[in-house]
């Protein structure tokens, strides 16, 4: 089996796996790249052809990106071959990194940066219902139900739905923004120049509204996520609502903003100022 097959059924097995576009595309480049390197044919990759490959090619990625790697070669030669050439290969653990979030003054500044009113229609959305940056790109005019104030985000990750409550202060600017959206015969809530929105479009919208403020931090679209499950935290919602409402499968995921909450630390009071008083 040549390359260009083995990749072929590669991408058959993932679409038949109902895995996302962001799977193919990821699982699909590792071998490519695996392949292109060692100079072999699938048949012949062995543990040191992929070991060679790792330190030479990822050893100064992240561990995510090494597991990915690791998990795309895994399930490319399962799959077609029969085989794991990375059975004996180790795993690194996972970093657990802090996500950076923004204070409420900074989603204000961010907002009222927007050159148009579509830019800050998106990122209110995105901070206001903490959507992934995929999920508003999906969202279509049907996925809203004005009369429950509530829309829906279908086949998220992991091919979950859930819903999000439309907020007040949106209710009204979204309504007429889809109202003249919809004369151009769009289905998507917000669409680019070729009808669906890029993910891309919207992280240079964010690029591009963070250099016109004094923000420092790095801030991202999922940023706005990190930020909306953070403030629901300090304004005292229980962890178990704000799970489904990011559609975590695991509370864990969600318990990493118990970390970064910062407002009710700020509410604890140094031993040394009750003991001077």
């Amino acid at each position: 089996m040549n390359n260009q097959e083995f990749l072929e059924k590669l991408r058959i097995e993932l679409k038949i796996s109902k895995n996302s576009a962001y799977t193919l595309r990821n699982y699909t480049n590792a071998n490519k790249l695996l392949l292109e390197f060692t100079g072999k044919v699938p048949d012949e990759i062995n543990e040191d052809d992929i070991k060679l490959f790792m330190s030479e090619k990822i050893s100064d990625k992240a561990s995510t990106s090494v597991i990915l790697f690791l998990s795309a070669v895994r399930y490319a030669y399962l799959n077609i071959l029969k085989k794991d050439p990375t059975f004996n290969i180790k795993r690194p653990k996972r970093e657990k990194k802090i996500p950076a979030v923004l204070t409420k003054e900074e989603v204000r500044k961010m907002l009222e940066s927007c050159e148009t009113k579509k830019s800050k229609l998106m990122l209110s959305l995105l901070y206001a219902t903490g959507m992934r940056v995929s999920e508003i790109t999906n969202l279509k005019v049907n996925d809203l139900q004005f009369e429950e104030k509530i829309g829906y985000i279908k086949q998220a990750k992991g091919k979950k739905d859930r819903i999000f409550n439309i907020p007040n202060f949106l209710e009204e600017e979204l309504k007429n923004y889809i109202v003249d959206n919809k004369k151009k015969d769009h289905d998507f809530v917000f669409s680019g120049l070729n009808g669906k929105l890029t993910e891309r479009t919207i992280q240079k919208i964010v690029q591009g509204v963070i250099k016109k403020t004094d923000i420092k931090k790095q801030v991202h679209p999922h940023t706005l996520r990190h930020s909306f499950a953070t403030h629901l935290l300090e304004k005292g919602v229980d962890i178990r609502k704000i799970q489904e409402l990011l559609g975590h499968s695991d509370l864990s995921t969600t318990q990493i903003y118990t970390h970064i909450s910062s407002e009710e630390l700020k509410k604890i009071q140094s031993p040394l100022d009750s003991l001077m008083d």
